[in-house]
């Protein structure tokens, strides 16, 4: 077990351990990685079949974390996802049985297939990494993560995610489907075995939370500070946006960009990579006019179009 050591190498050595599993997905896990570095949870809204939980379990497995996936379903329970108490005619006491939410990384596989009111129970752990139980709050083990996954077409059956819910994902992707090249390939490493049993552990979880201090030290200089709020703020005031990005927005982009500059080798943040990440951190939170979201427009055209207006620091 070949474990890393140096922070600065942490998301990099993770996102080649993960190359082996998914491929022609670079771009993709190399955001993803630097998501879980920065404490941001992620939003996979993509078909079914595009290696979504095969990600979730490869990012476990390979710095040693604790796993759990919840399939959402309509007659899940918030207490199946964040516990129950139950009582020990032993001890005539009530015990307290961990819900599959205590986890280092939690894979909530169609989130939108569950009820509004389970949902609502990851509200809690996502934002403040604890979740209260007859009154008791328990802490959730860090990093902690969520990495939720929907699929886009099918909307029989399911209840969209709200605002609120939205805002707590702190970036939203795609994977897609990959070339034929690389789906050719896939073919002969599945054959053999399943891709997942080759992964070897490359980090612990105390390397991750090393890398996420290292990410805290890249340089932001005020410019980019403030260019960052001038995007979010931009989107309170689009014509297209009913409701903006909040600050919690603002965190995330600032925080990711951090995480990226660490794993592109950087100790410093740009304005090219704030740009680039923007519309993964941004387009899920606007909440759209009627008339432009009947008429196309998407959150992504409008972050594109804020990026095109907004003045870039030199």
């Amino acid at each position: 077990m070949n474990l890393a050591r140096q922070p600065a190498d942490i998301p990099r050595t993770i996102a080649a351990c993960l190359a082996t599993v998914m491929h022609g997905q670079d771009d993709n896990v190399r955001k993803i990685v630097c998501a879980w570095v920065a404490g941001l949870h992620v939003l996979l809204d993509d078909f079914p079949g595009t290696g979504k939980t095969t990600l979730a379990k490869a990012l476990a497995r390979s710095v040693e974390a604790r796993f759990s996936r919840i399939q959402f379903t309509p007659d899940l329970l918030p207490s199946d996802i964040v516990g129950v108490s139950i009582f020990d005619a032993a001890t005539q006491t009530f015990r307290f049985h961990e819900g599959p939410v205590f986890a280092h990384v939690v894979l909530a596989d169609e989130i939108n297939r569950a009820s509004p009111r389970t949902q609502s129970a990851l509200l809690e752990a996502m934002a403040e990494a604890q979740v209260t139980v007859d009154g008791h709050c328990r802490l959730l083990p860090p990093p902690y993560f969520v990495i939720a996954t929907q699929n886009p077409v099918e909307q029989a059956g399911t209840y969209p995610l709200p605002e609120a819910q939205m805002d707590r994902f702190g970036i939203r992707l795609a994977l897609g489907y990959i070339d034929a090249n690389a789906e050719e390939r896939l073919l002969d490493y599945a054959t053999a075995q399943h891709p997942l049993e080759r992964i070897e552990p490359c980090a612990t979880v105390a390397d991750l939370l090393a890398a996420r201090a290292a990410a805290a030290a890249v340089t932001v200089a005020p410019a980019m500070r403030r260019y960052i709020v001038d995007l979010v703020q931009a989107t309170r005031h689009h014509p297209a946006v009913q409701m903006g990005a909040s600050p919690r927005a603002s965190i995330a982009l600032f925080q990711l960009a951090r995480t990226l500059a660490l794993f592109d080798g950087n100790n410093f943040v740009s304005p090219d990579l704030i740009q680039e990440i923007a519309p993964a951190v941004l387009a899920h939170r606007l909440a759209l006019d009627p008339q432009a979201r009947y008429g196309g427009t998407t959150g992504a055209d409008v972050v594109r179009e804020i990026l095109a207006t907004v003045p870039v620091p030199v």
